[in-house]
């Protein structure tokens, strides 16, 4: 057999990003980042894990270095999760940790938890004249060191990335300037918030949505307006369709961050994935 180059090595792992994110699953996975029930961690980490996992969630997107009493203990971590059915979404990580330095640590214990994903949850130089072109360059060269690992690289918005810039946004210059392979994880909250269409920018750049944040911010509701997946303002089908048949996106991801008439965090979660799983009904029954 010939033997596979380094070059050609690099090219095929390059290929196999792209198609992986150009190609949308036909029944996305839905999770939840956890920062939604914090608190609830905090209090019962392992006992907040298992009653995600009865409200149907099929997986947890982790934030910062929250593992509970797993940190530095991924395989038995991964393991916890597949005694409750529930696998990694992946996870929020800094940008210090996909630095060189950092970045093969931080791969092996997402390896080892079998994450698909490692996204930047947020960092100032996103909506920076400079700061946004070294960003692109370091999640660039992240993801190209991952390749090896089949774990995508990313970021994340909040509303500040969609301020003006170069003609467009900074959002889209630091699409522009990173591989069709780094993925852009939409928070569709914040979108709203930002007051652009979530839906046109899943459209925008295609196949580069593997993660969506389901989110209603607070700010845009009041009285009459619920903070809750599925409700309020956002066309949440064409979201939807958006994300199966032009964003590539394997998870739909619900994130909590209001929990209105003192409802707790984990209620306020529930009342979201309801939402989704109407929207993910709906959408089956006009096939």
């Amino acid at each position: 057999m010939r033997k596979i180059t380094g070059a050609l090595a690099l090219c095929l792992g390059m290929l196999w990003h792209m198609t992986a994110a150009a190609q949308a699953p036909m029944n996305p996975k839905v999770g939840v980042q956890l920062w939604s029930v914090r608190d609830a961690l905090q209090a019962d980490f392992a006992g907040t894990l298992a009653a995600l996992a009865d409200m149907g969630f099929d997986g947890v997107e982790f934030y910062g270095n929250e593992y509970g009493p797993y940190g530095g203990k991924p395989l038995a971590l991964k393991a916890y999760l597949e005694s409750i059915g529930l696998v990694s979404a992946g996870a929020h990580v800094s940008a210090a940790a996909l630095e060189p330095d950092q970045l093969a640590q931080t791969l092996a214990f997402h390896q080892q938890l079998g994450s698909p994903a490692l996204v930047v949850g947020m960092d100032k130089r996103a909506w920076n004249k400079k700061g946004v072109y070294e960003l692109s360059r370091l999640l660039n060269a992240a993801s190209q060191g991952s390749r090896d690992s089949g774990i995508h690289i990313g970021y994340h918005n909040h509303d500040k990335e969609f301020r003006s810039f170069k003609d467009s946004t900074f959002w889209d210059v630091l699409a522009e300037n990173t591989l069709d392979e780094v993925v852009l994880q939409l928070d569709v909250g914040w979108a709203n918030y930002a007051d652009v269409d979530a839906v046109a920018y899943v459209r925008k750049y295609p196949g580069r949505t593997f993660s969506t944040h389901y989110k209603v911010h607070k700010p845009l509701f009041s009285l009459n307006k619920r903070p809750f997946v599925g409700e309020g303002d956002t066309d949440w089908p064409a979201l939807l369709e958006a994300n199966l048949t032009e964003g590539g996106t394997a998870w739909l991801l619900v994130e909590q961050e209001a929990y209105p008439d003192n409802i707790t965090s984990l209620e306020a979660v529930a009342t979201s994935l309801q939402g989704l799983q109407a929207l993910l009904a709906a959408h089956e029954n006009t096939e």
